[in-house]
């Protein structure tokens, strides 16, 4: 029955609303970022390692030989994409990254909670006074 104050809580609270909208800022951004690897950065690295395409480097489990990857995944050979999973690596390193960043900076600009402390009543204080002296002598 707790958890599901709690959980009725964190509803209420807004977080759903927050973490639904992360979740569709965050494919989106994904979307990008992926595009970002695939299109932007790879063909350099690739033009300087001997004009290497990335997304197309395979090797092909059943000891047959095709031109590319296209052609073997045509023929329903069993490949692994290792090529693929280099780019897919790389993409993840840069949404890490970013991500890190925006929450540094969140972090920065998001103001601190301040706990009030409650007011303590006088005679609270003259016997914590009182205390301190005695303990000194």
């Amino acid at each position: 029955m707790k958890m599901f104050k709690e959980f009725k809580k964190f509803l209420i609270q807004g977080n759903m609303v927050d973490m639904a909208i992360g979740f569709i800022f965050g494919g989106a951004f994904s979307t990008v970022i992926k595009s970002l690897v695939d299109n932007v950065i790879m063909p350099p690295i690739g033009m300087l390692l001997g004009k290497v395409n990335f997304s197309q480097l395979y090797i092909e489990l059943s000891g047959k030989t095709y031109d590319s990857l296209d052609a073997a995944t045509k023929a329903g050979s069993p490949v692994i994409k290792y090529g693929q999973f280099i780019n897919d690596i790389i993409s993840f390193i840069i949404l890490g990254f970013v991500i890190f960043i925006f929450i540094r900076a969140y972090n920065k600009i998001k103001e601190p909670v301040v706990e009030e402390t409650p007011a303590v009543d006088e005679n609270i204080l003259l016997l914590r006074d009182i205390r301190d002296s005695l303990k000194k002598k």
